[in-house]
């Protein structure tokens, strides 16, 4: 979850805190190996790791940008698959079915 939230919102992050938070969340370093590297202690990354967490997640409380893509994938993931099934029902039933789904999809958008 900590990478999505950085997707949709990282870049509010100062270069600083994205700086750190990449390193730890994206390229897996330790908190001692990033400490060591940007020299300061290990408790001082720990600690802006959980505030960029928090920042990230405050930002997704108030946008929900994560919320609508994740369920916009799910209902494009089901249209996928009543595409890839539709021989096997009656074709109204799934094009009514993909039709829905599409119109919620817009509604959202």
């Amino acid at each position: 979850m900590q990478t999505y939230l950085y997707d949709f919102y990282g870049e509010l992050l100062t270069k600083h805190q994205r700086d750190i938070y990449e390193e730890f969340v994206l390229d897996d370093l330790s908190l001692s190996e990033i400490a060591q590297e940007e020299g300061i202690s290990r408790q001082g990354v720990h600690d802006l790791v959980k505030r960029c967490d928090r920042i990230l997640e405050g930002y997704e409380d108030k946008l929900h940008l994560l919320e609508r893509f994740l369920n916009t994938k799910e209902k494009v993931t089901r249209i996928r698959t009543l595409s890839q099934n539709y021989q096997e029902q009656k074709e109204a039933v799934v094009m009514a079915e993909i039709e829905a789904i599409s119109s919620e999809i817009l509604e959202e958008l």
